[in-house]
Parts: structure tokens; C-alpha cells; sequence
């Protein structure tokens, strides 16, 4: 178990959350590991077979304090939380425009294709000397093909089933080179194509985790903001679906999270011991991998960036909520479109 930034991550299977006076203690056999006021938290997240008491249910309801549920491999299970609060006229203007989300569909399209090149690219000036020239070219011609799409984004008038075709195509065009990202030699390693519910092989298996990780993030920034994380525009409706997060999961997960999951990889700080396979060829990730994952997630949104909208260096953590910020701005009227966030 860990406390990073406001949440606590519940990582050992077995464990028992409490409440006790105005604090959540963590037990662990009946020995007593943590015990953290409560006012310190914002979310709870708990992976696999974690007892949590009524009354600690309870009182994070009443706190504000979101309990997220897991499985062991990281998939959202539930989400706990107190009534729904937020800004009715938003959600108002959310439920309109998503009846013609054209205008925001192309806005996270751009963010997340122009996202996916910026990865290329950063790969070919980092490790450009060292690729083969069949490997280099294919990887350049990628980015030109990305550049393409985002020029047709950009300029055509295209209704959104059109720009999700075009997301979809880029999407085919990044994974086609991204086993060129991966700079180690094992074979367990290797990248074999898109694989998930369950993931196939162990590169499958981390990103997973690490998407699962951050549609938590745009789900709590979109709520943070008052708006239904379950009314998207990129991704349609679906009941139990936070379409929402993940439209703003598409546009940053590039950066966010594939980046990471390149450089745990190629610095050998995750590898083939961290993986287990199952029966039917699911991979799963082992739990102290996990931990070490979420420990580098965690370091991962401290380091600050420049946001070019608004102009000021942030946390990569606080990304979500400043998009989510900027979307409902978008919503109301305050801004002509929303601005999405290129990394650079």
C-alpha cells in the first residue's frame, strides 16, 4: 500500500480498511500498517481482494472521497462515491453539444494524433543513430503519414463518424511501428499488435495498467469540474462507460502513459520476470510490478511541462483537470474551442 500525492493505492491482496475515529487505518493479518486522516484523501483505489468496513464506506461518501475498485490486474471493477454534485447548467451544455460533438471531436482527435507523432519523432532524435535504415524509414514515413491526417482533420469540414476514422487510421499507423520504440532484445518484450480484455502479452499487459491508471484521472477531473464523465463526444454512449475519460484519456495517452511504459521498458525496470501468463493466454502483471509501476506513475506526474494555452508550467498529473477545466470553459461559452494539450 502506498499514499501518493492525495490517493491511497491498496495494492496487497488480503488487506482490511477501517475507520477509526477520523482516520482509515489499513490492516494487514491484523497488524496495523497505516493509519491516514481522512481529510488528507481525496480517492481510494484498492486492487484485487481488498475488506473495506461500512462505516469507512460510508464516511468517504460523506467526505467526498471517492473508493475505486480494481481487479488484481488493474481492470475498473466499481467506483464509490456520495451524491453526484456539479453544475447543472454544464451538464446542460454537455448534453447539447454532445448531439453535435463535431467541433470537440476534431479538437481530441488533433491532440491525440499530433500526441502520437510528437512520440515518434522524440523516438527518431533519440535513438535515430542506432535504428537501422529500414527500421528509421519506416518510423519516418509514419510521422509523415500522421502529419497527413492531421492536415485532413484540420482543414476538411468532415462530420465526427469521419474524424473517428481518421483517429482510428492514425491509431494503426502509430502501433505499426511502435515495436521500433522498444529498445531491449528480450522476446517476451517484443510488441505484437493491440491486444486487450484479456491483454496477450506482457508490453499489452503494462499498457493496460497504465491506461486503466489514467482514465481514473480523467474520470475524477471531469467530476472535479462538474462535468458527467459519462457523456463523451469522441466515444460513444455506452451504459456503464465513462466516455467522457475517455476522451480525454485518447488525447493523453501518448504522452502520459505510453511514453512511460516505453521507458520502464527500455531502462529494464520492468521485464519478463514481472509478467505471469494464464490459462487461455491472458499475461498478467505481478504484484510487486505493479507496485513498481505505480510508484513511476506516481514520479511521472510531478515532473511539470508546459501547458502552451495557458501558458504556465504544470505537473503532468494536473493535466487532466487543467483539460477538463479548459472543456467546460469550451462548454459554457468562455472559450470559441477547446484547446487540446500538445506535447513538445
Amino acid at each position: 500500500m502506498k499514499k501518493l500525492l492525495n490517493t491511497l493505492y491498496i495494492t496487497t491482496e488480503g488487506a482490511s480498511l477501517r475507520k477509526d475515529g477520523e482516520n482509515l487505518v489499513a490492516d494487514v493479518e491484523s497488524v496495523e500498517r497505516a493509519r491516514i486522516p481522512l481529510h488528507m484523501l481525496a480517492s481510494v483505489v484498492v486492487f484485487g481482494a481488498i475488506y473495506l468496513s461500512p462505516p469507512l464506506i460510508g464516511a468517504c461518501a460523506a467526505a467526498g472521497i471517492t473508493i475505486v475498485l480494481l481487479d488484481r490486474n488493474g481492470r475498473f471493477a466499481a467506483r464509490v462515491e456520495g451524491p453526484v454534485s456539479g453544475n447543472v447548467l454544464l451538464r446542460r451544455a454537455q448534453y447539447r453539444a454532445s448531439e453535435a460533438p463535431e467541433d470537440v471531436v476534431r479538437s481530441l482527435v488533433l491532440g491525440k494524433v499530433a500526441n502520437q507523432r510528437s512520440v515518434l519523432m522524440r523516438a527518431l532524435r533519440d535513438y535515430g543513430s542506432q535504428y537501422t535504415e529500414t527500421d528509421r524509414v519506416e518510423i519516418v514515413n509514419a510521422t509523415d503519414r500522421l502529419a497527413h491526417i492531421l492536415r485532413r482533420v484540420e482543414l476538411r469540414d468532415d462530420n465526427a463518424d469521419r474524424m473517428r476514422g481518421s483517429e482510428g487510421e492514425a491509431a494503426n499507423i502509430y502501433f505499426s511501428v511502435f515495436d521500433h520504440l522498444i529498445r531491449v532484445s528480450e522476446p517476451q518484450m517484443r510488441w505484437r499488435g493491440r491486444s486487450r480484455r484479456p491483454p496477450l502479452d506482457a508490453v499489452n499487459a503494462l499498457l493496460s495498467f497504465l491506461y486503466t491508471l489514467l482514465t481514473h484521472d480523467c474520470r475524477s477531473a471531469c467530476e472535479s469540474v462538474g462535468l458527467d464523465p459519462a457523456v463523451g463526444f469522441l466515444h460513444r454512449d455506452r451504459p456503464g462507460r465513462p466516455s467522457l475519460a475517455l476522451d480525454l484519456l485518447e488525447e493523453l495517452r501518448p504522452v502520459l502513459a505510453d511514453r512511460l511504459a516505453l521507458s520502464l521498458i527500455n531502462r529494464k525496470q520492468v521485464g519478463p520476470k514481472d509478467f505471469e501468463s494464464r490459462e487461455g493466454g491472458a499475461v498478467l502483471m505481478t504484484d510487486d510490478a505493479r507496485k513498481a509501476v505505480l510508484t513511476a506513475w506516481q514520479e511521472r506526474k510531478k515532473e511539470e511541462r508546459l501547458h502552451a494555452f495557458i501558458e504556465e508550467k504544470i505537473p503532468l498529473g494536473l493535466v487532466p483537470y487543467v483539460q477538463a477545466q479548459m472543456l467546460a470553459r469550451n462548454l459554457r461559452g468562455d472559450l470559441d474551442a477547446y484547446p487540446p494539450w500538445f506535447w513538445k
